[in-house]
Parts: C-alpha cells; structure tokens; sequence
C-alpha cells in the first residue's frame, strides 16, 4: 500500500453518530485481532523471512498496519508526530511489478521488541483519541469514512499475510493439524447461457455508503449473450492443460507472459508439488497440493489457484475467454427479470452456507460446496474459495474521484498493468463481498489466492 497523504484542513459537520462510532471501533478491535493472530502464527525467527521475493520481510508488516493507521487518523485528530523513523520505514509497502527486487537485509530492521512496543503505543494513543472525539473538526471521520478504510485495509493485509505465511516453508511456522484429504471429484464442467442484459458496475455516492474510490460512480453496462462455466475451473480440470503441455507451448500464453514463465521455470501452478521426480506432463505423475499447514495429496475439486497468465493460456488452450467486469457481474447479479441482487444468492446477508468466506478456512472448499450460493442462473461458487481474474483492466469508473487523503489507493494502478479481480478468496472479509468492490492484481503475480472461469461469446 502507498503512503498515505496527510490532510491539510477540516470541515466542518454534524457530530459522529456515537452508535456508528461503537460499531466502527468494535469492528477494529475484532480486525486487530485477526491480525494478531496471523503473527502468533511465527516464531520470532521467522520475523525477518521474506517468503515472496517481491514483497516486504514478515516484519514491515508488524509495524505497517500501526503506521498506517497513525498516519491517516493523527492529521484529523490533531495528535502530532509519534515516531517520525517508524510512521516512514512501516508506511510503504511494495507494489510488485518492476524496478526489481527489495535488497534490504534483516539488520535493516527493528527488533521485534521496539516493533510490538511502536505498535502497542499507537493503538492506546489512538484510541484514546477516538473514543474522545466527536468528529466534528472532519468530515471524513464525522462519517465513518476513515474508520472503515483503516478497518478495511487490516483486513486486506490479514489476507496478504495468509498468503504470505502460506509461502513460507512449514518448519518456519508454529505447528498446526494439516488439513485432510478430500478426494471429492471434481463436477462435471457445465456452461449456462447467460441473456443479454444491462448491469451497474460500482455504485452512487447518493447512497451514503462506505465504499473505496474506485467503486465510484455507478455506471450502466450493456452485455450481450454469453455462456459461461458454472463452476470455477477446479484442478482436476486444470490438469489437462498441464498434461497437455499447456506450459510448454508458447502459443497459449501472451509474449511476457511466457517470457516470464521461461525465466521463473514455471511448469504448474504455484501451490502444486509433483510427488515424484517425473515431467508435469508425464500422466501418471502424482500431485500434492501444499497448503498452509502441511501436504495432501491435490483435491481435484478445488478452484485452481493461478495468476493471470496462468487463467488466460488455459483459456486460449481451451478455445474459450475470461469474463470480462462486466460479463462476470451478469452472471452474478443479474435475474432472467432484469433487477440486479445484492448478492448472487439474493439480498439476504452472506452466511456459512453462501461460501467459503471470511476467514473460515485456511485453504478452498470443492466448487460445488455451496449451492445455496448460486445466483439467479445458476452459477455457482461466486463469493469466496478464490478471487476470479477478469479480462478488463483495472480502470476508473466514469467519475472517478481520488479519496483526497489518499490520492494514489487506486490511481497509481490505472496503469494498463493490472486486472480486475471480483468474488473473493476463503481469507476474504464478510465486508468486502459487497458488489461494488473491486480488486486487482498485475498478471504475473502466481501467489494471491486467484482463481477463474471461462465464458463463450
């Protein structure tokens, strides 16, 4: 995440509702603790391991979540500077396309000591402040705004941290039961012919609602007729393409694409391990599926996890497409009616039998899990078990305005380099499955927990 913009004046506004204020801090405290939970997953000399190369060592992100938090709310709320060394060396995080690698060393850091100490007297500091504030010097606090992104931001970075401690070997981990075996096969791949009709990407600011820049302003897309999969493309389904020699024939992928995979060896998706020393083309080659806590043999009912270029070779191998935005809100949203649903499912609120959501597993569930969960024409598996890449590149929405006190959230991203990703993963927030998010990833970034389906125009 980009440094955040300290805010020059306030607005003057009606006083924080004290019960929005309750709610706000209540859901920080249960995010806080999410957090905390991820790090107790570490022994301390695990702290300094960097398990993806692009990204930040274990401990930046101690001290970002803190810094961030400090940095947007100490403007507002008048409080100063705390620890100027700090609230700079924990607010930047990496955007990991370009400019090569990180070099820091594990020296360059803090000890934990100092991190946890930095991090504890921000909080109390911090909430001291907003217990006592009304919100009425600022407009953004006086709504909820600042509180919903500081809370929303912990909670992308929980996901962030699950997939990196997922890449980090076992032993440099605090035990924990492997998951089981699940055997289930795979469904059978089905394709349901979705109308034509018109769908509202993003939403209205009328609304009152929290939402992060780039969900608005709503706009009305027209799709035409489309087919798409019911179900994500699982592994089972994906071991075809390997099989087939879909990663060593260079027509499936896009030119960096495939530059990128000869230079990485890739030869199978990143959370696959063949069990033997045998080609991945080799038939009878026995996969594992390597998962936050130990190795089982792979599930062929899972959501295949793959990057960008990973999803759209398969599709080009199999004849087909990736949605695009807005296909994929068709299929999700939409009714044979014409009215758009909140969620695939309906109005009613996300719940256990919707998904595989909010942090109720460390690894996916068989595609065909929740079919409570599917929309209006049947496909299911929309909400969770994995982010679904999109064909559309991440972009404004038709007036697209910057939050003033983070002006680069979204915008630094419009950049032609990075996919939209709808749905959501099983480390995904109940709170980010509203319709209008919107997320996004460069293409050649093999680690989020992503998956997708293919349509037919």
């Amino acid at each position: 995440m980009n440094c955040l913009s300290r805010r020059g004046g306030f607005v003057a506004t009606s006083k924080v509702a004290p019960n929005l204020l309750s709610n706000l801090l209540s859901r920080m405290a249960e995010a806080r603790a999410q957090t905390d939970a991820l790090f107790e997953l570490l022994p301390p000399n695990s702290f300094y391991e960097r398990p993806i190369a692009e990204r930040h060592r274990l401990i930046f992100y101690l001290g970002h979540l803190e810094a961030f938090d400090w940095n947007l709310f100490s403007g507002p709320l008048e409080l100063g500077t705390h620890d100027a060394t700090f609230d700079k060396l924990f607010a930047f995080g990496i955007d990991p396309i370009g400019g090569g690698l990180p070099t820091d060393k594990p020296g360059d850091w803090p000890n934990i000591a100092r991190t946890e100490k930095y991090k504890s007297n921000i909080r109390a500091r911090l909430d001291q402040a907003l217990r006592k504030s009304d919100g009425s010097r600022d407009a953004l606090l006086a709504g909820g705004t600042l509180l919903n992104v500081a809370i929303e931001h912990r909670l992308m970075h929980a996901e962030t941290l699950a997939y990196l401690l997922h890449n980090l070997p076992l032993e440099r981990k605090i035990p924990h039961p492997a998951p089981m075996s699940d055997p289930r096969p795979a469904p059978e791949p089905r394709w349901l012919t979705i109308p034509a009709g018109t769908v509202t990407l993003g939403k209205l600011r009328s609304e009152g609602t929290f939402g992060w820049d780039n969900e608005f302003e709503a706009q009305q897309v027209a799709v035409s007729e489309f087919s798409i999969s019911a179900f994500p493309v699982t592994n089972g389904e994906y071991m075809e393409f390997v099989q087939a020699c879909g990663y060593e024939d260079s027509r499936y992928w896009r030119p960096k694409d495939w530059e990128w995979k000869r230079q990485q060896r890739l030869e199978h998706p990143q959370y696959w391990l063949p069990r033997s020393n045998s080609a991945a083309t080799d038939p009878d080659t026995q996969w594992e599926y390597r998962s936050m806590f130990g190795i089982l043999p792979l599930p062929p009912s899972w959501p295949v996890h793959v990057s960008y270029a990973e999803a759209a070779a398969f599709a080009r191998w199999a004849g087909k497409k990736l949605p695009t935005e807005a296909q994929w809100h068709r299929a999700a949203y939409g009714t044979p009616q014409g009215i758009e649903r909140q969620y695939p499912w309906g109005d009613a609120p996300p719940d256990r039998l919707h998904g595989n959501f909010h942090s109720k597993s460390w690894h996916p569930a068989p595609v065909d899990a929740h079919p409570a969960g599917a929309s209006a024409f049947g496909v299911q598996d929309l909400l969770g078990n994995g982010w679904e890449w999109t064909s559309t590149q991440f972009g404004p929405l038709p007036g697209f305005t910057p939050f003033p006190f983070y002006k680069g959230y979204s915008a630094d991203f419009f950049d032609g380099k990075h996919f939209v990703m709808k749905g959501g993963s099983a480390r995904t927030d109940v709170s980010m499955l509203r319709r209008s998010f919107r997320n996004w990833f460069q293409p050649r970034y093999p680690y989020v927990y992503a998956t997708f389906r293919c349509v037919e125009e």
